[in-house]
């Protein structure tokens, strides 16, 4: 990928290959943030793509202040997945629909690793909100520590408590079920 930077650049004077760039480079890791938030496929596939809605409306107020642009996007996501929430708070979440297995795969393999996917949802639920966030950004995410701060606006040292005491809620939940 070209130099970050420019490519902001470019896309801030409405390049459009320079935001193709840019969705390319990051929709993923957004897509997978979100799916694991909110544990359906296709509403995390509508989220995501107005996460991008946004930012190409929004381009243009931001600014380089030592916060990558991925940072901005994953508050974009976050603010999204927040008010999805927020709407269906009423509502229980709908099964999570995995995309990463083939037709290719052993049935009985299919059917343990939805068997796992279920589980992992489960108890990641049974998280506090804050513990999920980290969750989310720093293993469906793929963000580091930093990253996951910057856009939580929380320190390293607390982003760091909050992920290991969210592992051990889930070793704990885990070991149970």
């Amino acid at each position: 990928m070209q130099d970050e930077e420019s490519l902001v650049r470019r896309a801030k004077q409405r390049d459009e290959e320079a935001f193709t760039q840019l969705y390319e480079e990051y929709f993923d890791k957004i897509y997978r943030y979100v799916t694991l938030r909110v544990g359906d496929r296709m509403e995390a596939e509508d989220i995501t793509q107005q996460v991008f809605l946004n930012a190409i409306k929004a381009i243009s107020s931001f600014r380089w202040k030592g916060v990558p642009f991925s940072a901005w996007l994953f508050r974009i996501a976050h603010n999204q997945v927040v008010d999805y929430l927020r709407k269906k708070a009423k509502r229980a979440t709908v099964v999570f629909e995995e995309s990463l297995l083939t037709s290719d795969d052993d049935p009985q393999l299919v059917f343990e690793h939805k068997l796992d996917i279920k589980r992992l949802v489960s108890a990641t639920k049974k998280l506090t909100p804050a513990q999920q966030e980290v969750i989310s950004l720093r293993f469906a995410g793929e963000m580091s520590v930093a990253r996951v701060a910057e856009v939580m606006g929380k320190s390293e040292g607390a982003v760091k408590a909050l992920q290991h005491s969210a592992i051990v809620a889930l070793r704990r939940v885990l070991s149970v079920a």
